[in-house]
């Protein structure tokens, strides 16, 4: 069902790693060409665009893009009991992790008179998108909008994709989770339209500064063409898990993981990295019994068999760490002797999850993380969604007169350096004779 990479034995010096684990396919780039009519016709023609393109991709005919308020209050109202209560717990946790990095206002004093202040100041206004697809995500909804809340955004649009079976309307978790945080402007709107909504302000959407939020191939081209006229938070691609487990790891544990994730969707990545042949042989048993206990099967088989999936044989736990450092996987589970030392180690992954008891289950739901993270590589180079996605920073200048003659030669030498007089100039004019007599 999962096929094998043996790397054992492989010179680190000639091997490239990133090159040899598996890796969805995902191609943004010719995405791009079938999205870019998509956002030009939104920009052009606003709602009109938006409700043909729900007609056409989501089987919804309707011109009422907003949903409306005693909508999300009913879909709260009749919310079960045990989801709402499951709901609250993860705002509660997140929110709990959230406050805790907020970061504040930090001033330095580099000479007497002379401040720099490093503000942190919030994004006015975001559109945060929460896919509804395969699976109503409605745990996106509470890592998009708590950090943003944290951070002081003033102003929260959210989007998710009309239901055909819902009179056009999103899911109604999603809507009630929406109720639940106080997030009352919700438009019924999915995919690249979605993004194009945002970005240029159609009919009751205001155009926001910033959009963060999972979605379809389709989702990351609009942001990936938008990027610029809009701030963004990634590129996200398919889901993906990577496990870097020796001897000692349960194999019903390992491969119960890395069904959670193929579950997802058929390009979901479930990467299984080990240097014993005997968990292997065994984590190969128990996908062969698990995946035919689940609900979505085929879906989960597609994945496993996929390219992008695969166990991948080492010589030892070191090269192991090689080989996940250079997957820079969305999510790291580290299940070996001393597992908390390993993952101290490991430089690359949107979340680390640490032995038997962290499975990253807990992390898209309730740990207190959050689940909006960097995947096909870039956690290499790029974090997951946070307070810090929210906020800007901004750095302000207060000097006094005794402050600023202290450097102005400086200022000047390096201005004439630069061939900018007129920089120099800028600092000398406040120091002229004539002026300081006045």
């Amino acid at each position: 069902m999962i096929r094998r990479i043996d790397l054992r034995g492989a010179d680190p010096a000639s091997v490239d790693y990133r090159a040899s684990v598996p890796r969805a396919e995902f191609d943004v780039e010719a995405a791009t060409h079938q999205v870019q009519p998509i956002i030009d016709a939104v920009r052009a023609r606003g709602v009109e665009a938006i409700t043909e393109y729900s007609a056409r991709f989501d089987g919804v005919e309707s011109d009422d893009i907003r949903v409306p308020r005693e909508a999300l209050e009913a879909a709260l109202a009749q919310l079960e009991p045990a989801v709402r209560a499951a709901l609250e717990e993860s705002i509660r946790r997140l929110r709990a992790t959230s406050e805790a990095e907020l970061e504040h206002d930090v001033t330095s004093q580099v000479s007497t008179g002379a401040t720099v202040t490093h503000r942190k100041v919030p994004v006015d206004r975001v559109g945060l998108y929460v896919p509804g697809g395969l699976a109503p995500l409605v745990s996106s909804v509470v890592m998009n909008v708590v950090p943003a809340q944290v951070a002081g955004v003033r102003s929260i649009a959210l989007a998710s994709p009309p239901q055909k079976n819902r009179d056009g309307l999103p899911e109604p978790t999603i809507m009630a989770a929406c109720a639940l945080l106080g997030v009352d402007e919700v438009y019924a709107v999915g995919g690249a339209q979605a993004i194009a909504m945002f970005a240029h302000g159609a009919g009751p959407c205001q155009r926001v500064d910033l959009v963060t939020g999972p979605g379809n191939i389709y989702v990351a081209a609009a942001k990936r063409l938008l990027r610029g006229v809009v701030g963004i938070d990634a590129e996200a691609g398919p889901t993906e898990i990577a496990i870097l487990a020796d001897d000692t790891a349960e194999a019903a544990f390992v491969a119960a993981d890395l069904i959670s994730q193929a579950e997802h969707d058929p390009m979901a990545a479930s990467v299984l990295v080990t240097d014993s042949l005997e968990l292997a042989d065994a984590v190969d048993a128990e996908l062969d019994k698990q995946v035919f206990a689940t609900r979505h099967t085929e879906r989960i088989r597609t994945a496993l068999g996929g390219r992008q999936s695969g166990t991948v044989l080492v010589d030892d736990m070191e090269q192991g760490l090689d080989v996940v450092n250079a997957y820079a996987a969305e999510h790291l589970e580290i299940h070996t002797r001393d597992a908390g030392a390993l993952a101290a180690r490991v430089r690359n992954a949107g979340a680390i999850f640490v032995g038997p008891w962290a499975p990253v289950s807990l992390g898209d739901y309730c740990a207190g993380s959050n689940h909006v993270l960097p995947t096909a590589g870039c956690a290499c180079h790029s974090s997951g969604l946070s307070v810090r996605a929210f906020t800007r920073s901004v750095h302000v200048v207060d000097y006094s007169q005794a402050a600023l003659a202290e450097v102005a030669d400086h200022v000047v030498t390096l201005a004439e350096a630069e061939d900018l007089p007129g920089h120099g100039q800028a600092v000398s004019v406040r120091f002229d004779d004539v002026r300081s007599d006045r």
